[in-house]
């Protein structure tokens, strides 16, 4: 996708952090937005902010983990602009860092529910409008660096970003068999200054000193920006991953077990509880 001014993008999660970014840099070129979070107070203030310094903002409030918010969401940038060319499904939540045996049912379901599901009904309720429309045009899943890599704690973290990559390359070959003109990229950041731990109580301290301490989300916003032009599919943004990432796939090739790795340490919960 080489165009951008004038066009239009649909970012989801896009009252904070990565999502406010994406916004902030697609407005940058001209694009017209359709932002989409399910904090509504937030979500008006961003679409305030960009109004007032010139871009076309369509803020919609949207739980992305329902399929009828997808389906309005998708009727309202059509309706208003119509037609949408760049995708962002990127709204995502993070979970408490407790053993895998101790997540509770309620937190798989929701954790699923906004990242994994929230990029399929995203894609349900947009792609074929956008193939019937010819366009050329984009579609962006906010994966996650663990969603190549594993580790302890966060289980129904690591799971839902693990499929939404899968999901994503998926999707990525189905538009190639289909003839589409429409492209895909996998995003996937590591530790990224943003809010994601604010609304997860119990989210690993250490985690969340990496959050702290992470890629400024403009920083990753460009590497988006770039990716769409150059039609690349995945964005890597942390190199220091590559190593980790690279590790896990040689150990699988050579059948070795898993081995917890987060920057040379191997974590431990604070409380472990054997089953």
């Amino acid at each position: 996708m080489k165009q951008f001014r004038d066009r239009v993008a649909v970012i989801t999660g896009a009252a904070s952090g990565i999502g406010r970014a994406l916004a902030e840099r697609f407005a940058e070129e001209g694009m017209r937005l359709v932002l989409a979070d399910i904090d509504a107070a937030a979500l008006s203030g961003v679409a305030d902010a960009l109004g007032a310094s010139g871009a076309t903002v369509l803020p919609v409030h949207t739980d992305v983990s329902k399929a009828a918010d997808a389906d309005h969401l998708a009727d309202a940038a059509w309706s208003a602009f119509g037609a949408v060319h760049l995708l962002c499904n990127n709204a995502g939540i993070a979970c408490e860092g407790v053993p895998a045996w101790e997540q509770t049912p309620e937190t798989w379901t929701r954790v699923l529910a906004v990242n994994l599901w929230g990029a399929i009904h995203g894609v349900r309720a947009f792609v074929p409008r956008m193939i019937a429309d010819g366009h050329e045009g984009h579609i962006v899943n906010t994966a996650s660096a663990a969603g190549l890599r594993t580790g302890p704690f966060v289980s129904p973290y690591y799971a839902s970003k693990h499929a939404v990559v899968a999901f994503t390359e998926s999707l990525h070959f189905d538009l190639q068999l289909a003839g589409s003109k429409l492209k895909v990229s996998a995003l996937c950041p590591a530790f990224v200054k943003t809010s994601i731990a604010d609304h997860s109580p119990g989210f690993p301290p250490a985690m969340r000193a990496r959050v702290d301490a992470g890629m400024e989300p403009r920083d990753i916003a460009q590497r988006v920006l770039e990716a769409v032009r150059d039609e690349k599919f995945w964005i890597l943004t942390h190199p220091e991953f590559d190593e980790l990432i690279r590790t896990r796939l040689e150990g699988m090739l050579q059948g070795e077990n898993p081995v917890p790795h987060v920057f040379g340490t191997t974590p431990q919960p604070t409380n472990p509880k054997l089953p």
